[in-house]
């Protein structure tokens, strides 16, 4: 029933998800495999959390996977998740990392945890919001209180470090708006000092175009 449940929302079949949890509840706060064109992780994630894996496969849109959650926190789905072995990250955290943006807007409005850190690499919803450039989530955590100074435990790093590697890396996959979410992070007052000199070299030599970086700076 579990990779049932994933199928059908892949398959973006919202009348199926509703009788499923109708007859079984206890589906809204169960793992879910991950199960998508063949390939299968049998790790179990919450369902919520499964939705911006959906997302992320472009199996469904972003808009279209906040009514699938509405389903399943009407349901009873933990807006929080479950941390387990398998699954350490809120769905926040998955939205964030996911690229699912408007879903990650939609956890927060209905109550998800934004401080959060899981205790392997301790990277927070605002870490993977600013590397995946998604200034959107990045602005409504800020506005929330998310900590722009906290450190992940990998790479001792703020979200602005975070956001700042990507532009410096010259990686184009995940290019998105991280110039706009460094801006946002700094105003918010992200301590310069804890950023790499390199980091920081990077910054100023971009803001020798860019008048506003560099009223930042």
């Amino acid at each position: 029933m579990q990779a049932d449940l994933f199928d059908l929302i892949v398959k973006n079949d919202l009348d199926g998800i509703r009788a499923a949890l109708a007859v079984s509840p206890e589906l809204a706060n169960e793992g879910v495999a991950w199960k998508i064109d063949g390939k299968v992780n049998p790790a179990k994630g919450h369902p919520l959390h499964r939705i911006c894996d959906a997302v992320f496969a472009n199996k469904i849109s972003d808009g279209r996977a906040i009514e699938i959650a509405k389903i399943f926190l009407e349901y009873g789905s933990d807006i929080n998740g479950f941390m387990t072995r398998n699954d350490l990250n809120t769905p926040l955290i998955a939205a964030a990392s996911l690229n699912a943006e408007q879903l990650g807007l939609f956890y927060i409005e209905k109550g998800a945890n934004i401080f959060y850190s899981p205790p392997g690499d301790g990277a927070t919803a605002l870490h993977w919001a600013a590397f995946c450039g998604r200034d959107q989530l990045v602005e409504k955590l800020i506005e929330k209180g998310a900590h722009v100074n906290q450190l992940d435990n990998n790479y001792h790093s703020t979200p602005c470090g975070w956001a700042i590697h990507v532009l410096e890396s010259g990686e184009t996959d995940n290019l998105r708006n991280q110039l706009t979410c460094i801006k946002l992070l700094l105003k918010a007052g992200t301590d310069k000092s804890l950023l790499y000199p390199g980091s920081l070299e990077y910054l100023q030599r971009t803001a020798q175009n860019d008048p506003e970086l560099k009223t930042l700076l």
